[in-house]
């Protein structure tokens, strides 16, 4: 029977690895588990399986992620490494107990790839290049924010990489978990049980002698000052955030009880990031995705500073915008848009 189980196991990280699947859900439903698959699509329904059987795969889940498969009153989260077809693959997991006495488990798929360099990631080349001198910065505060799945860890390793390679910076990471292993970053993972959380990683990596720290997400107050207080001490600090775009980035902040002050200290740039599809020609079925930048920094930053601080809206003029990027025709001609304006330029 166990080996009935890994084999679909397997099988079903293969099929979701084939479709290029982001995610994996595997949650309970009145009389059985529904498995889905999301996408740059969405989330779609894929199948159903038994509670028995899915109970039985999701223990196995946890045990390749060295969980406590005994544990099903609270949540976890770990990560396996597992090799299908010859390439190498990277799964984050996490389990949540649910009011049918039964466990949901996500299971993030991320190919161990080295990072690509933006400018194949990006939809515009502008936008890359901004991107790739903002990251040369001394010292501050870079914030890359969007929704779930919209590649912003893709964005923030291929950043890393750009700085380990091109400029010779010392990295250290700080993440919960670590996403994609990279031997030319030094990567701590947070391990509370261990008396390792974010305060304490940041003290630890501040006497290793950093150039960048990148820490993995700003889910908190307690970890939003942590970046500030890394960004305050002469290091140039990378993270993720959650928030609708790079004006609302400012709220989020402010919500999470970090001055107007600090953050006209710390803060380099805020990106925000959608994925689209790119289509080669006209009429043509078959897209690639490429990211989508929404850049707030420089003059355009210190306004919406402002703007925040008394309580007044601010955009970003259209062409820079989403909605603006995209009606000057992205699907076509991607990267022939002509360089950003000196004004657009990092200060």
């Amino acid at each position: 029977m166990q080996e009935i189980i890994e084999r679909k196991c397997v099988d079903l990280l293969q099929k979701a690895a084939q479709c290029g699947t982001t995610d994996i859900h595997i949650q309970p439903a009145p009389s059985c588990y529904n498995v889905s698959f999301r996408s740059f699509e969405g989330l779609r329904q894929v199948t159903q399986i038994p509670f028995d059987f899915g109970g039985r795969m999701i223990a196995y889940f946890k045990y390749l992620s060295l969980l406590d498969m005994s544990e099903k009153r609270k949540p976890q989260t770990g990560s396996f490494h597992l090799l299908l077809e010859n390439k190498s693959y990277y799964f984050r997991i996490s389990t949540l107990p649910s009011v049918l006495t039964k466990e949901s488990i996500v299971i993030r798929i991320m190919p161990d790839e080295a990072a690509k360099p933006i400018r194949e990631l990006a939809a515009f080349r502008d936008s890359a290049r901004l991107l790739e001198q903002l990251s040369e910065a001394g010292q501050g505060l870079i914030l890359l924010t969007g929704p779930t799945g919209c590649g912003k860890s893709t964005t923030l390793y291929s950043l890393l990489k750009h700085c380990s390679d091109k400029l010779n910076r010392n990295i250290i990471t700080l993440e919960d978990p670590v996403e994609r292993k990279n031997q030319a970053i030094l990567q701590i993972q947070v391990n509370e049980k261990a008396g390792l959380d974010y305060a304490a990683g940041l003290r630890a990596i501040l006497r290793h002698d950093p150039d960048i720290i990148m820490i993995g997400e700003i889910r908190d107050a307690e970890t939003a000052q942590i970046a500030v207080r890394a960004a305050l001490t002469g290091h140039l600090v990378f993270s993720t955030i959650h928030a609708r775009h790079s004006v609302g980035c400012i709220h989020r902040l402010k919500d999470l009880g970090i001055s107007h002050e600090d953050m006209s200290q710390t803060l380099i740039a805020v990106s925000a990031q959608r994925i689209l599809p790119v289509y080669a020609e006209i009429g043509d079925q078959q897209a690639s995705y490429r990211a989508l930048y929404e850049i707030l920094h420089g003059n355009r930053l210190a306004e919406a500073l402002a703007a925040a601080r008394e309580n007044r809206d601010y955009a970003l003029p259209d062409r820079l915008s989403f909605t603006g990027q995209i009606r000057e025709g992205v699907t076509i001609g991607a990267f022939d848009r002509q360089e950003a304006t000196s004004e657009d330029s990092p200060a």
